[in-house]
């Protein structure tokens, strides 16, 4: 027995004790193939799952790295059972290959014949190849490249592709080289995902996944289809290929609600791709409008399921997902695995805050108590009120004004989910309010008022989540959310996290009301930043507002 800060247990969790001396490296041990599940005070729960040691070999992690983590960390003797399961696991990627054949097309080959007898035996199977080519291959139809892929998956045996990519049509993009260098974590990243052919690329907000995506662009000279989340994020895309590669205004275009522009470089937004009329996605022509030689999709785990669907039929295009965490809580995250590829590259928040390039964090949970009538009121409403009730409780208007009464040389993001809610804290603190329902001139004039300076206060909904650069932004207090979501905490964070030209912290304040939903969902949203190494400091409201609590 050593002293390590890690107890493994069979059933695949893994307790990890906080406060230990060795606690942070060993969670940059396990971070590449255990997932975070709960994170209280002292001692945090990771599980270890098949898909994430599968992405963990996918990015080059062996079975061999994950055990020694394991047996290096360990305060007690690694069970023997689990240790065989990780090898075996880990060994099931890749016994089953995509390949192409110069005479027979799409072909499936194993190095395993008894697996691919069995998969040969699932009905699911069976409509999607062709015939026996020899004891260890079979053909498959083309059209199923993505398909066979999630089915297989799901049966245990994740194919690795290495069918090949077209090139697509050639369109010379190269990077401005002059004006600025790639980071090491940048070039490692699109040079990842370029060795890979296809997959996803994890960065932190404020990381520079954009010029991930250019770089790649560079490494593939060839005409480009761009998926993102909104039309802002799409004009800052194309804002920033303007800046930072050869690409002219006439060689980009805009496909959205506004614009229906296909040009070398088209930047689409996920909403137009996913417009309905009469029943029939018509949009989703747009994957077979050119011969794109890469397709990207920025913030890859919002992909909606139409545009999933689609990239099933699209196997043969290089495919790069960008995103800052590959979190999606409707457990998709095999879809992303399968269809936009496994996880090539992922860098700690916390690694590429000790470089400089985001900003240290401070992060705080307020936490309030539900007024005398506001609690019975609660306490007698239907479950699927009850969030809302806590979430919006009028307590946390006071917090907000006294958190931003704090910080009067900041520039100050207050971010929810409910309208009515925003608008009475916009109007509370005589502020300006972003929704859903402000137009896009009136979103960009505010917040290019905001990067100049003219406003210091924002009131944003969630449109605000994803996508949008307001790097002068250094504090963050949300007061509602997407329910438990895990990501939405993350890029709300990664909203403040550019770095601040006097080398200040940045301040995430969650305003959360104790005893309620409220309370549970924070928790659950907190762990994927848990996972990255932040730590929640719990401050009580009232201490805040009466008392003598400190702001840092």
């Amino acid at each position: 027995m050593t002293d390590g800060p890690l107890i493994v247990q069979s059933d695949k969790t893994l307790l990890l004790e906080i406060d230990h001396e060795l606690s942070e490296e060993c969670r940059h041990a396990i971070a590449p193939f255990a997932e975070l599940e709960r994170a209280p005070e002292h001692i945090h729960t990771y599980r270890i799952t098949p898909l994430g040691l599968w992405n963990a070999r996918a990015a080059l992690h062996d079975a061999e790295a994950v055990i020694d983590a394991l047996i290096k960390y360990s305060r007690y003797p690694v069970p023997h059972a689990l240790l065989v399961d990780i090898a075996e696991t880990m060994a099931r990627y890749g016994r089953l290959q995509l390949h192409m054949h110069p005479v027979h097309g799409l072909i499936l080959t194993a190095t395993d014949r008894t697996v691919l007898e069995e998969i040969l035996r699932s009905k699911k199977v069976t409509p999607l190849i062709g015939k026996r080519i020899d004891e260890d291959t079979v053909a498959v139809h083309p059209s199923e490249r993505g398909n066979i892929k999630q089915i297989l998956l799901k049966l245990g045996w994740p194919a690795e592709d290495l069918a090949g990519y077209v090139d697509g049509e050639a369109h010379p993009i190269s990077l401005k080289s002059e004006s600025f260098e790639l980071r090491q974590y940048q070039r490692e990243a699109a040079e990842g995902f370029w060795h890979g052919g296809s997959g996803v690329v994890v960065l932190p907000c404020g990381a520079g996944k954009t010029i991930v995506g250019a770089a790649a662009m560079s490494m593939a000279g060839a005409t480009t289809l761009i998926l993102v989340t909104n039309t802002v994020s799409a004009r800052q895309w194309k804002a920033e290929l303007l800046k930072r590669t050869n690409l002219t205004e006439e060689e980009i275009g805009e496909y959205s609600g506004a614009r229906k522009e296909i040009r070398p470089v088209t930047i689409a937004t996920y909403q137009v791709m996913t417009t309905r009329r009469q029943g029939v996605y018509a949009h989703l022509e747009l994957f077979d409008a050119r011969d794109w030689g890469l397709i990207i999709y920025d913030e890859v785990h919002l992909l909606p399921a139409p545009v999933f669907r689609f990239t099933a039929d699209i196997q043969a295009r290089r495919r790069l997902g960008l995103t800052a965490t590959l979190v999606r809580e409707d457990g998709m995250e095999g879809e992303v695995f399968s269809l936009i590829g496994p996880k090539r590259y992922d860098a700690p928040w916390k690694d590429i805050e000790a470089q400089g390039y985001i900003a240290p964090a401070d992060c705080a949970e307020v936490r309030v108590t539900l007024p005398d009538n506001e609690r019975l009121a609660y306490a007698m409403a239907e479950p699927e009120e009850r969030y809302r009730m806590a979430a919006t409780t009028s307590y946390k208007n006071k917090v907000v004004k006294h958190l931003v009464d704090m910080h009067p040389d900041d520039h100050i993001l207050v971010i929810g989910q409910y309208l009515d809610q925003l608008d009475e804290i916009a109007t509370h603190l005589d502020v300006p309010t972003i929704t859903g329902a402000t137009p896009i001139k009136e979103r960009e004039r505010l917040f290019q008022s905001f990067r100049d300076g003219e406003t210091r206060v924002l009131v944003v909904s969630k449109v605000a989540n994803f996508s949008v650069d307001l790097p002068e932004a250094g504090v963050a207090i949300q007061i509602s959310g997407t329910f438990g979501s895990r990501q939405e905490e993350a890029q709300r964070l990664g909203r403040v996290l550019r770095p601040k030209g006097d080398k200040r912290s940045a301040h995430f304040y969650t305003i959360v009301t104790r005893d309620t939903v409220d309370a549970d969902f924070a928790a659950h949203r907190q762990r994927f930043l848990a996972e990255q190494g932040y730590a929640y400091r719990i401050v009580d409201a009232d201490d805040l507002l009466y008392g003598t609590q400190p702001s840092d």
